[in-house]
C-alpha cells in the first residue's frame, strides 16, 4: 500500500485494487494507529474513525485534489 501524501501526522495511502468492501475509490488515512476511509469523490467516511482535527484535515485535503 503505497503512501501518497503525509501531512501532521496523517499518512494517505491508497489501494489500487481494494473495490470488494467500498465500492467507491477511496483512500486509506492514519493517524497514530487510527485509520479512516474516505470517498475520494466527496470525502465521506466510510469506514472508521480519526479525531475531529485529523478528520477535516483530510477532507480539506481531499477538496484540494479534487481541484487539481
Amino acid at each position: 500500500m503505497p503512501t501518497i501524501s503525509m501531512f501532521y501526522g496523517v499518512l494517505i495511502r491508497i489501494f489500487f485494487h481494494d473495490t470488494g468492501r467500498h465500492r467507491s475509490p477511496h483512500i486509506h488515512a492514519e493517524y497514530q494507529g487510527e485509520v479512516g476511509v474516505y470517498a475520494i469523490k466527496d470525502g465521506q467516511l466510510l469506514s472508521g474513525n480519526l479525531p475531529p482535527k485529523k478528520h477535516k484535515l483530510v477532507v480539506t485535503w481531499i477538496e484540494i485534489i479534487m481541484m487539481i
